[in-house]
């Protein structure tokens, strides 16, 4: 018998009455911050911090774990089942980010075990569009631990916009504004980091043409950005880590040279412009960096005439 595939118009109701569940349960560990704006080149860069009791607790949990012990742990083999939030294909559940910063976090993770290296494929996209047509959000995708990736087993994640409290849906709009195209894709010039920008024409729906659409662009922003498919134990891996951004209107595309610069971890929403940080001690850091300084650190460098 196959899985119930995600129904139009269900998955944002699922998402809140799963929420009130999964806090009642104990089972959401939502990480308390606070919010500051660091306004660098015209992007008004979002820079959430642990509050001070948050990250006590934080370290509390962490002593009970080995760094090993959280490596070999995989929380989606099985998943938590308070955190379900719907079947999406016969592919791929939607699950609730256990220890989110943003409200309703969400995971969309394939059924069986498929490495996080590995390419993205039909049926991934075809289970994010699915989501991405229910409410307006940013998805991403860490492609490896150097991206940013904390589990190895694949998944794509979504937030719903806007990010911030106030003001634009995303801090990296004025930048996209600015995106000199060539064809079908194209390039931002307050990027100081390879990168690769894709536009897309919002779909009504999902369907299998628009996941046919969002491979198609995938595919051609991996060839500008240098990256090609590598074949690992019989399955294709890209050759180096990146971060892919997705909206209803484009998808951004960056590879990565690091996990982190100075000790800060970033993952694809740094390149959204939103930042996370532990304590003031790397609050202060950003300040005097340069959030943009923060970001070229973990990317990979123009070539020489870009």
């Amino acid at each position: 018998m196959e899985p119930p595939q995600l129904q139009p118009g269900t998955l944002w109701p699922a998402i809140l009455r799963q929420t009130e569940h999964a806090l009642r349960r104990g089972a959401l560990r939502p990480i308390e911050t606070t919010q500051t704006l660091i306004e660098e080149d015209g992007i008004p860069f979002l820079v959430r911090q642990v509050s001070s009791l948050a990250s006590k607790e934080q370290s509390r949990q962490a002593d009970k774990t080995t760094v090993r012990d959280r490596r070999a742990f995989n929380p989606f083999l099985p998943y938590d089942p308070d955190l379900f939030v719907a079947d999406v294909s016969d592919t791929h559940v939607a699950l609730l980010n256990k220890f989110n910063v943003i409200d309703h976090h969400l995971l969309i993770v394939t059924r069986s075990f498929r490495p996080q290296e590995a390419l993205l494929d039909l049926a991934d996209f075809a289970a994010l569009s699915a989501c991405m047509a229910e409410f307006d959000g940013l998805a991403f995708y860490n492609g490896g631990a150097q991206a940013g990736a904390s589990q190895p087993h694949k998944h794509l994640q979504i937030v719903p916009l806007p990010l911030g409290e106030a003001g634009l849906p995303l801090p990296i709009e004025p930048v996209l504004a600015s995106a000199r195209m060539e064809g079908a894709i194209g390039t931002m010039p307050g990027l100081t980091f390879r990168h690769a920008l894709a536009q897309m024409k919002p779909a009504s729906a999902a369907s299998l043409h628009t996941a046919h659409t969002m491979l198609d662009c995938y595919g051609a922003l991996l060839e500008a950005t240098g990256l090609r498919a590598i074949k690992m134990n019989g399955e294709l891996h890209h050759s180096a880590p990146y971060n892919l951004l997705v909206t209803r209107r484009w998808m951004l595309f960056v590879p990565r040279s690091s996990e982190c610069a100075e000790g800060i971890s970033v993952n694809a929403l740094g390149f959204a412009g939103s930042l996370f940080v532990r304590d003031a001690v790397q609050m202060q850091v950003i300040r005097e960096l340069g959030p943009m300084n923060l970001l070229q650190r973990v990317a990979v460098p123009l070539a020489i005439g870009q």
